[in-house]
């Protein structure tokens, strides 16, 4: 009995009853000798590691072969990473920003202004759009070998922040389309009458070589050159023979009835533009009986029509600003009213009126006049570069402006008229502009005695970029472009009702038309395919400039 008491003992027991049990009953021989193993196992890997990082620059714990861009760096890890942590900005800034700017050409806001233009983007100081901005290791994935291309950014990334889903579900309508954006209103032009006489007087065959009559493609496939008078219109518009009405002439005897004035007293008046005056022809203006003038032939922007109207302008409707609109042509919209965005086409042609003006003095023997022009010209430079310097990162050619650059002297002139004229001589003065006017108004609308700008820059796609030359070869212009019926009305003696062809028509397709083949089935429907995100690397010195 003592021995069992003594071999109990040495077991150990459990329960009241005092049941006895073996140490190797709670703590197995073979479990024993697989946590030894286990914990042998872990202290080889954490030494693998340790050896890798040190030793071997992480070669062996990399995860797949780096693209050819970056192969140089496969044997160095800390070149782009920091230790135990994904590829930074900062260690892409040290290859990428080689230009030291304070901006970041491969920024998230430098990516978007290379597309859109939105300086906003840059200047935001912790707005809504930086709140939004990703790593770039986010969108350029590594190791995914050689071959790879990391700046070609998978739909799965795309998703990740633009919950839009696939191209052919739930992406958007174009923003052109959803907001039934208006074409050009200023101009009266008809698409289907234009394209009849083009194919008669061209002889053409084909409907669709009328389009690429006025519609010329540039060499990169994607845009097209802006509409020029004397290149697309003059064949058939202010021909020789178009002449003005008879004008009233004003008369001295008569300073309060409105009249034009004459070439040659505009030869004695002189003044800053008038330069054109000395070498008009003195021959195209008739004078009729009861003081009346005759202008023939009327010229594509004629500076007698325009110098008139700008007289009759700062008689109708004064105001401290309309000098500066007297630089331009014609006058555009009020921006500050609709939100857009004035063309830098509009301040080009103000700074060269205001270097057509100096040139003009240029001939004057007075020093102080000589010694004006060096001032002129010095701030015409620096005017000229700023603005070069604010448009060309903008996309598509197409620049534009805040409309606070140019402040209000570039807008039209203001309704308000000139209290000190009787009605009677504002309706003549209107009257006069309407008459002046009459060979440019079949094509232009004129406006409190000015004629008012084309927008021919406009920009469709501001986010997004289309290649014209991939798409000829699939479909046709006007398979595509059908918001004004042309094929069915070109064979159409009858005119065709306003509501179906006019300016305000804005003919661009919407996305429907591109589902027909971007599709899962057909041609790529890729984010990328249109969405081409990575910044343009010749403007990227560029990106210093919009600190300015």
């Amino acid at each position: 009995m003592a021995k069992n008491e003594n071999s109990t003992k040495k077991k150990g027991t459990f329960s009241d009853l005092r049941l006895a049990v073996a140490r190797k009953y709670i703590f197995p021989d073979p479990r024993r000798a697989m946590m030894a193993a286990g914990g042998l196992a872990g202290l080889a890997i954490l030494a693998y590691y340790v050896i890798d990082f040190h030793f071997l620059k992480s070669n062996l714990a990399a995860s797949g072969p780096l693209s050819s861009f970056h192969a140089n760096f496969e044997k160095d890890c800390a070149a782009c990473h920091q230790q135990f942590d994904a590829a930074t900005n900062a260690k892409c800034s040290v290859c990428h920003e080689k230009t030291g700017d304070e901006v970041g050409v491969y920024t998230f806001a430098g990516h978007y202004i290379y597309r859109s233009g939105d300086a906003r983007r840059i200047k935001d100081g912790g707005n809504k759009y930086s709140a939004k901005e990703e790593n770039c290791a986010v969108c350029h994935q590594e190791h995914l070998g050689r071959a790879a291309a990391i700046t070609k950014v998978s739909d799965a990334q795309c998703i990740s922040c633009h919950v839009y889903g696939s191209f052919n579900k739930n992406h958007p309508q174009f923003q052109f389309a959803a907001q039934k954006i208006a074409d050009d209103t200023t101009l009266a032009f008809t698409h289907i009458r234009h394209v009849k006489e083009v194919v008669k007087r061209e002889k053409l065959a084909d409907i669709e070589r009328a389009c690429l009559y006025c519609h010329n493609p540039q060499p990169d496939g994607q845009r097209f050159a802006a509409i020029d008078f004397d290149t697309h219109c003059s064949a058939c518009h202010l021909t020789a023979s178009i002449a003005t009405p008879a004008l009233k002439m004003k008369s001295a005897d008569d300073p309060l009835t409105p009249g034009v004035e004459t070439l040659e007293a505009m030869r004695r008046r002189g003044g800053p533009g008038m330069a054109w005056a000395s070498n008009s022809n003195p021959n195209e203006f008739q004078i009729k009986p009861g003081n009346r003038l005759i202008k023939s032939p009327v010229r594509h922007q004629d500076p007698w029509i325009l110098e008139n109207l700008k007289m009759l302008r700062r008689a109708l409707h004064p105001s401290n600003n309309l000098e500066l609109a007297d630089l331009l042509k014609a006058s555009g919209k009020n921006p500050a009213q609709n939100g857009a965005m004035v063309s830098a086409a509009v301040y080009q042609e103000a700074l060269q009126a205001l270097e057509n003006y100096a040139a003009g003095l240029r001939g004057r023997p007075e020093p102080e006049v000589q010694k004006d022009l060096i001032k002129i010209d010095s701030l015409l430079k620096v005017t000229r570069n700023r603005l070069r310097r604010q448009t060309n990162l903008i996309p598509n050619g197409k620049p534009a402006l805040p409309s606070a650059l140019g402040g209000p002297g570039f807008l039209l002139p203001p309704n308000s008229v000139n209290p000190n004229l009787a009605p009677d001589q504002v309706t003549s003065m209107n009257e006069l502009a309407e008459s002046l006017t009459q060979p440019c108004r079949e094509c232009h609308t004129v406006a409190n005695a000015s004629i008012v700008r084309v927008q021919k820059d406009q920009q469709i796609l501001r986010r997004a970029q289309f290649n014209h030359r991939a798409h000829i070869v699939q479909r046709r212009c006007l398979e595509c472009h059908t918001e004004i019926p042309i094929i069915a009305q070109a064979g159409v003696a009858k005119v065709v009702p306003a509501s179906l062809d006019r300016a305000a028509i804005q003919n661009i397709p919407g996305i429907e038309n591109c589902r027909v083949c971007h599709n899962a089935n057909e041609t790529s429907n890729r984010c990328v395919t249109c969405h081409y995100f990575h910044p343009n690397k010749t403007n990227r010195s560029n990106m210093l400039l919009y600190l300015d």
